[in-house]
């Protein structure tokens, strides 16, 4: 009959215990066995040992082996029936210096010569072993018999029945099979508790499933677009993905290392080990949006599911640009269809040289507030950025104005980035302000924005906060988050080594600095006089 292995887990380990501990305690009776046999004899020949020197120390006896000759009714052969009678002994035997017997349990071996080498006793000194003799297998002992001037006249020998040691080993295995038995129950016992507690963690399911779990689990968190991140109960990462790594810049070695200690703070990391809760958060880390969502494991720890928006939020961003554009075009629209409808009128009126100086005053206007943008600001990302953010800013009824000291000459590492900062910076201040004043200067290599407004400004314990991701006081659009605009100036200027910072405005208001080191190609002069 074939035996099948089972395919459980639980059974597995259940079966491996049962065996495991079967075999220990057999292994463990045996080494109590070998031992207990050899202390066991131990014990029969220094009990024959202590018969023999008791037997010998008799003065009778050397007397009687000088005064008498050996026979079944001599008086040595009956003082050591005595003592054997006394003892439990399986023989006596009392020997003179040649070997004969003079006493012995079979009376006619007495006056024969005895069958083992009786030289040691009758050297002097004793000795005990386990043997064979006439009388079969004894534990046995042999001491030397003096007379009162410590002269040797014969030796003792006293054999033990090895049977009864035999029997005494015997007697001992049903109490050690108790006990060993109810070790075993016990062990069973335990191994069943383990199993079971075992097959409710693993639902009970095969060493082939966990294998190929395992595999598809690799595979999955390897292959997917989302980053996880897997914490223990001390927030230390057990599990990451190659997305996480890549999201937040992590080594191979992160994995057992608190996030404390691969991750700077601020936001991400309170995200990521709890201290905000919440669904669907927004943070940035490394110049990346990410949306985290953390779902707490049973053990304490958790998992951390991170998504990539940067690129949805630049679209939003990009979408926001392009309502910001729309803006410019409907309130140009609207400017352009009051100074028609004021052209027509003045043609239907008659008055022809007033529409021509109209029409002069009007283009020459807007040309020379175009080309005052161009002159002052030669990047044309940032120029249009103005000149578009000006006819929002008229549409909403506040002004938009940029500071006669500004000059930035065409040479930005990145215009996208100063676009980035720049229009955060406006747009928030369109939303609280009627007047808006933009200052762009270039000091060296380094970029200064600097936006102004006269809104209600930012008190003093906020200043840090409004530059966190999440923290807004306005109502997020339906396309995207709020709490991300001033948070990128933020990231922008410590991405290229600056600062970004609010103070107050003379009058009221608020003032947003923005200094970005290395943002510009030194020019000279000439050159740049050579590029306008």
């Amino acid at each position: 009959m074939r035996i099948h292995w089972p395919r459980r887990v639980f059974a597995q380990v259940l079966l491996t215990q049962v065996t495991i501990t079967t075999g220990v305690i057999m292994l463990i009776t045996g080494l109590f066995l070998a031992p207990l046999r050899h202390q066991l004899d131990n014990q029969a020949m220094h009990q024959a040992l202590s018969i023999a020197q008791t037997a010998a120390a008799e003065p009778g006896l050397v007397r009687d082996l000088r005064s008498t000759r050996p026979s079944p009714g001599g008086p040595v052969q009956a003082e050591a029936e005595r003592i054997r009678r006394a003892t439990g002994a399986l023989y006596i035997v009392v020997m003179d210096t040649r070997g004969v017997r003079w006493s012995h349990t079979d009376i006619a071996q007495i006056g024969r010569h005895v069958s083992t080498d009786p030289s040691t006793a009758l050297g002097g000194r004793e000795i005990m072993q386990i043997d064979d003799g006439t009388l079969g297998r004894s534990a046995r002992a042999k001491v030397p018999l003096r007379d009162g001037d410590r002269g040797i006249v014969g030796a003792v020998s006293v054999g033990i029945a090895y049977d009864s040691v035999h029997d005494r080993l015997l007697g001992t295995i049903p109490g050690l099979l108790l006990y060993s038995g109810a070790a075993l129950a016990v062990g069973v016992l335990a191994a069943l508790a383990v199993s079971r507690r075992l097959q409710r963690s693993t639902h009970g399911i095969a060493f082939a499933d966990i294998s190929a779990l395992l595999g598809e689990r690799e595979a999955m968190l390897h292959s997917i677009r989302e980053a996880v991140l897997a914490l223990d109960a001390r927030g230390r990462i057990r599990l990451l993905n190659d997305e996480a790594r890549r999201l937040l810049e992590l080594d191979q070695d992160a994995v057992g290392r608190a996030l404390g200690e691969v991750l700077p703070p601020g936001r991400t990391a309170e995200v990521l080990t709890g201290r905000v809760d919440g669904t669907d958060l927004i943070t940035v880390c490394r110049g990346r949006v990410l949306i985290a969502n953390r779902m707490p494991t049973g053990d304490g720890g958790a998992v951390v599911t991170l998504r990539d928006r940067t690129e949805l939020e630049l679209l939003g961003r990009e979408l926001d640009s392009t309502h910001g554009l729309l803006d410019a075009l409907r309130a140009q629209d609207h400017e352009h269809a009051n100074r028609l409808h004021t052209l027509l009128g003045l043609l239907e009126l008659g008055r022809h040289e007033a529409a021509v100086e109209f029409v002069e005053e009007v283009t020459s206007g807007h040309r020379a507030s175009a080309e005052q943008v161009a002159e002052r600001v030669n990047d044309p990302l940032l120029s249009a950025l103005l000149v578009g953010k000006s006819a929002i800013a008229a549409e909403r009824g506040a002004s938009l104005r940029v500071s006669p000291g500004t000059l930035l000459p065409d040479v930005v590492v990145d215009p996208r980035d100063l676009v980035t900062v720049l229009g955060n910076l406006i747009d928030n201040a369109l939303d609280v302000a009627t007047l808006i004043e933009v200052e762009l200067l270039a000091e060296g290599s380094t970029a200064v924005l600097r936006v102004s407004d006269n809104g209600p400004g930012v008190p003093p314990g906020m200043r840090e906060r409004i530059f966190t991701e999440g923290w807004s006081t306005k109502e997020s659009p339906a396309h995207r988050g709020r709490g991300l605009g001033l948070a990128l100036v933020r990231r922008l200027a410590d991405r290229y080594g600056g600062a970004a910072r609010v103070t107050a405005r003379a009058g009221g208001g608020a003032v947003f600095t923005v200094v970005l080191p290395e943002a510009l190609t030194v020019r000279s002069l000439t050159e740049v006089g050579e590029s306008r």
